[in-house]
């Protein structure tokens, strides 16, 4: 390692990551089919026992009747938020500023879709009951995204989530959950995954978030509204001619890591109270509420990024491997602690935040 390097090179050659489940390369297929039976039959465009049976599974999971898989989340949510808008005859949907379809997908929802979205809350912090009992325009739909990745992993209280959904049904609001770290967030509610889910009509999950897979969301809901989506997923091409890898995988790490989610959440607690004994930084949320949270620096990205390099090559320790300016001067990352972080030895980990400290003081 040298400094010349970016802090993603060098954060590639440090001996141990505090973040993510590991290297998104082959070997997560390999791994995956290793216990496969080579000659198991593969699904054929939306149908056979392997994409049947994990469909199955995961509606049974959700608490939901039916269940269909989809390559990506984008395509899902798209098609969710399209089948509300012409079974309730209006052209419009509401969402966080923040919400996923708004940020992240070049206006698929209006260009593909002519749906109109109506932004709630600010920005900068969650949707609460006012904000849609406040609403003047007429929607169809409802998504709440839990929890908000962009501005840190943050999520409502419990009992918030039922009177929104309470509100809704006694409105004929269709409530739709994007559930992409669905998954990460059962051990903070203490709820089941089900009875999270039966807040909401339908629901999306992702299988390579927090799960770890190559690619590939479920969308979840009554039988009627999935027979639907899957004539959507045909008409959007989603319907490939097999999908097993990204199912094989996806079942192979939801086995693997689901019952992992509260380890993770623990460990983010742990990891997040290291970067708020450091001056000069901060967690949001103060204390995570799942696997994930951002961590501020006052520091900007131009002034950080060396440190961090620097620290990186002489602890061996890698705690981000990007670093983005925010709005008030100074930069931030995001965390995601996964399989990763149960290796890492408490001294390595303590010499790490102990010589970034010391970095700070010099500055």
């Amino acid at each position: 390692m040298n400094a010349d390097q970016s802090l993603s090179e060098v954060f590639n050659e440090t001996t141990f990551k505090v973040t993510g489940h590991g290297s998104r390369d082959i070997q997560v297929l390999k791994l995956a089919l290793e216990q496969i039976d080579g000659s198991l039959d593969s699904d054929m465009y939306g149908k056979g026992k392997v994409i049947e049976d994990f469909q199955d599974k995961i509606a049974t999971y959700l608490g939901k009747e039916n269940a269909v898989f989809f390559p990506s989340g984008t395509m899902a949510q798209q098609i969710a938020l399209r089948i509300w808008c012409d079974q309730q005859g209006i052209k419009r949907v509401a969402y966080h500023p923040l919400c996923h379809l708004e940020i992240h997908e070049e206006d698929g929802l209006k260009e593909l879709h002519h749906i109109e979205p109506v932004l709630l809350a600010d920005k900068n912090r969650l949707i609460q009951l006012d904000d849609v009992v406040n609403m003047k325009e007429d929607i169809a739909c409802l998504l709440l995204e839990l929890p908000q990745r962009e501005i840190g992993g943050q999520l409502p209280d419990y009992a918030e989530i039922e009177a929104i959904s309470a509100f809704c049904r006694d409105k004929g609001i269709k409530l739709h959950l994007d559930g992409a770290r669905l998954f990460e967030i059962v051990p903070y509610y203490q709820k089941t995954a089900a009875e999270i889910c039966g807040l909401f009509d339908s629901v999306y999950v992702s299988f390579y978030k927090g799960i770890g897979g190559i690619a590939g969301a479920v969308l979840a809901g009554e039988a009627a509204f999935i027979n639907e989506s899957k004539i959507w997923k045909r008409r959007h091409g989603g319907d490939l001619i097999s999908l097993y890898p990204y199912i094989l995988t996806s079942d192979y790490y939801f086995e693997q890591r689901v019952d992992k989610m509260g380890q993770y959440y623990e460990e983010a607690k742990e990891l997040a109270a290291y970067f708020n004994r450091c001056h000069g930084m901060s967690t949001i949320p103060l204390e995570p509420v799942s696997n994930m949270f951002h961590v501020h620096f006052e520091l900007p990205k131009e002034k950080l990024e060396p440190l961090l390099k620097n620290l990186y090559i002489e602890t061996g320790v890698g705690l981000t491997s990007y670093i983005r300016d925010n709005s008030k001067g100074g930069s931030y990352c995001e965390i995601s602690v996964g399989d990763r972080y149960i290796g890492i030895p408490k001294k390595d980990l303590d010499k790490a935040f102990q010589t970034l400290e010391r970095y700070l003081n010099q500055i």
